[in-house]
């Protein structure tokens, strides 16, 4: 990380660390649960929740290079690489799955990405799902005309990112019992355990169907730290149908918490671990006098 790049993080003013408090809601407190909001979402009003965390530490070494990373067609994480991208005067290339949405309007997700200053690149399905591999890699990046590029993963998780989320875990330190996030891609899970004290324990609610994250995660934390960090565990549950699919049960159960504690709940990732820890309280998973940290990581878009 070279002094200007952290002069530059520096100067976009995160709210670090991110407010932690508590709501009262009978539905947990009739199971002696307590129920903290850790607000990751407010840390940075266009970099939000995770995405500073893990973005951050991939952005720093920087040092002006294209910075060219990977997500679907309403991925929060392109989004906050390109607003990242904006603020800090970096080129971005955005490589987007599915080729068939070359020739459409673009939706509003992908305008945002767009208007800051995004170059969006269309692949097809095969290719994307071949993206890590280096001579795929290599090709995609002769195609986005980007090689040389600084390549963040898609959802932002490689050991930097991951380093980056530990300090998650450092911040909740005592305050809970079990700590709750949702996954997408394990990152923030895998920081956010390696980061928790002897006796706290880590929560991850998957919102993609496939029961991949458990091996993936391992991965990401052999990668990070060498090896096996924290106490931590899957409920694969709670997915609701896959990424970004909702019932009527989770969008009624998002309605009726925002009314309850004037809290807008992003539905793709927040409102499955909301719902995630409600049913589990229920369900008696938690002993009485269990204190719960539910990571609010976003906001709802738009």
């Amino acid at each position: 990380m070279t002094g200007t790049d952290t002069r530059q993080l520096a100067a976009l003013r995160p709210r670090l660390p991110s407010p932690l408090h508590e709501v009262a809601d009978g539905r947990f407190e009739r199971h002696g649960v307590r129920l903290l909001l850790k607000r990751d979402d407010l840390i940075h009003p266009e970099l939000v929740g995770n995405k500073w965390r893990k973005l951050a530490p991939n952005l720093a070494t920087a040092d002006g290079r294209t910075v060219v990373t990977f997500g679907g067609a309403y991925s929060n994480h392109l989004r906050a690489a390109a607003a990242a991208g904006r603020l800090l005067g970096l080129p971005t290339v955005g490589v987007v799955r599915g080729q068939e949405l070359a020739g459409l309007p673009l939706n509003p997700s992908l305008a945002r990405c767009a208007a800051d200053g995004m170059r969006l690149h269309f692949v097809d399905r095969s290719t994307y799902r071949r993206k890590s591999e280096p001579e795929t890699l290599a090709a995609l990046l002769r195609a986005a005309g980007a090689e040389g590029a600084v390549v963040v993963p898609e959802g932002g998780s490689n050991a930097d990112a991951v380093r980056g989320c530990r300090a998650l875990g450092e911040e909740l330190g005592t305050h809970a019992d079990v700590a709750a996030v949702a996954c997408g891609t394990g990152g923030t899970l895998a920081g956010l355990a390696a980061g928790l004290p002897r006796g706290r324990r880590a929560l991850g609610i998957p919102v993609l169907k496939g029961g991949f994250l458990e091996g993936d995660i391992r991965r990401l934390q052999e990668r990070a730290f060498g090896g096996p960090r924290g106490d931590w565990s899957l409920e694969d549950r709670f997915h609701h149908g896959g990424y970004a699919r909702t019932t009527p049960g989770l969008d009624a159960f998002a309605a009726d918490f925002e009314h309850r504690h004037g809290l807008p709940v992003e539905r793709v990732y927040v409102a499955k671990m909301l719902y995630a820890l409600l049913t589990l309280t229920e369900e008696g998973a938690f002993p009485r006098g269990t204190t719960l940290a539910a990571v609010v990581t976003g906001r709802p878009f738009p």
